[in-house]
Formats: C-alpha cells, structure tokens, sequence
C-alpha cells in the first residue's frame, strides 16, 4: 500500500506543503527518477491506483501524488512548482496554467455532482430540497474550485435559497465534513460517493447533467523527466487507465 507522506514544495522563495504519495523500486539501472503528479483532490482514489500500476511497469520510478484544489495545483504549476503533470476537475482551470503546459491538455473524464449524507442521516433528508429547510447544515467547496462552481451553478439552477454551513477548500474535506457528522449534507461529486461507500447516502440532484466537470491533464514544461511525464499522460489516457477511472464512477472525456 502507498502511504502519503508531507512534500514541501519550494517556489520562488515560496513553501508549498502538499500532500504526497509514492513508492517505487530501484533495482534498475537509470533508476531513482521521480515523477510529481498534481492531481484534483476528486482522483485521489485513482490516481493512487494509477501511480502504483505506473511505478510496476517502469521500475525506480517513485511517482510523487499532490492533491489539492485544482485552483491552487494549477497557480503552482505556474508559478513553477518542481512537478512534472497536472491534472485538473475543469478546463477553465486547466487553461489558466496554459503558460505550464508542455503540449497541451487532454480531456480523460467526466464527473457529475451528488448530495450525500451520513448514512444515519439525522436531518432525514429525502430529496434535493429538503436542504432549503429551516436548520439543515450543509457544505460545500469554496467559489475557487471547480466543485465549488458547480455546487453553486446547481443551487441556482433549483433555487436554492439558504447559504451552506461551511465552504471547504476541496471536495474531499466536504466529503470528511459528512462522515464526520459534522455536516446533514455535502456537494460532492459521483465519484466521492462511491469511494466512500456505505458512509453515506446519495441523493440525486436535479439538473446534474446539464453541469458535467470534465477533467484535462497535461505534462508540464518545468519537468525533469518530459518522457515519463508523458508516458505517465499516456497512461491515464490508455484502456488500462481508463478502466481504472470507469470502475471508480468517472463518465467518458
């Protein structure tokens, strides 16, 4: 099992903590070459999958994993954080790192928006506007973030009137808000709710379709390692990686 482990960034004078996962084996010669992937918090299940499968089929690579809101991945990526792929949960973010990118972004999935709640939900929410009553507590991502855009564009597009409790700063701390019982309900995409599993229930919300979030990924240009980096694209993009992305909840680019 890959354990994460604190990496600490260093940018223009700048310490950008991240969260980081990797492992690897370095029994070949040409090997100890690290391979740092920024990844929107939503593909922490498969990307970790990802890593580990890319690690197997090319050994003494470690393949480092940042997840973090994609706003926040892409202003590093910018700003000229060491790392060698970005992937985002929307193309407005993706495009905003454009100076980056070494060859453009590939689109590789697709998500839609759930509302979940603990799986005793204490408020007895039913259906998507039982959220608008008097004393239910609900989260979701800060403005910034993709799944922040979204939540708010559907609380629109329903009429929603009350504000939710907290904005956290990614889907997966909204999704910890709802398991911790901190929360009666969480904006969290398709995807969450599955990786979280008998945790919570799903409520389906109204006008979903119409706010599909695709995800790009593109090596980036301050890479150390372009080929890996684009092998590493390849493989997110290949039958394999795409299997991996289908079994966790991700609709098609």
């Amino acid at each position: 099992m890959k354990k994460c482990l604190p990496v600490l960034l260093s940018v223009l004078g700048l310490v950008l903590p991240l969260s980081a996962c990797g492992g690897g084996d370095d029994s070949q010669a040409g090997s100890d070459k690290t391979l740092t992937v920024l990844a929107a918090a939503s593909l922490t299940e498969t990307f970790t999958d990802l890593a580990s499968q890319f690690e197997k089929e090319h050994p003494g690579v470690d393949v480092k994993l940042a997840f973090d809101s994609s706003a926040t991945l892409a202003q590093q990526a910018v700003d000229g954080a060491p790392a060698d792929v970005l992937a985002t949960a929307d193309t407005a973010t993706m495009d905003s790192a454009k100076s980056a990118q070494a060859q453009g972004a590939q689109d590789f999935a697709t998500n839609t928006m759930v509302l979940v709640t603990p799986k005793d939900n204490p408020a007895g929410i039913k259906t998507f506007a039982d959220i608008d009553r008097s004393g239910v507590a609900y989260v979701a991502c800060v403005d910034t973030a993709p799944c922040g855009k979204v939540a708010a564009a559907l609380m629109s597009d329903n009429k929603v009137s009350s504000r939710p409790a907290s904005l956290e700063v990614d889907v997966k701390s909204v999704l910890a808000k709802v398991t911790s019982d901190e929360a009666d309900a969480g904006f969290v995409y398709t995807t969450d709710a599955v990786a979280a599993g008998d945790q919570v229930d799903t409520v389906e919300i109204p006008h979903a379709a119409d706010e599909i979030t695709t995800y790009p990924i593109a090596p980036l240009t301050q890479s150390e390692n372009p080929d890996l980096a684009r092998q590493f694209v390849d493989l997110v993009l290949s039958d394999q990686g795409q299997q991996v992305l289908r079994d966790a909840g991700f609709g098609k680019p």
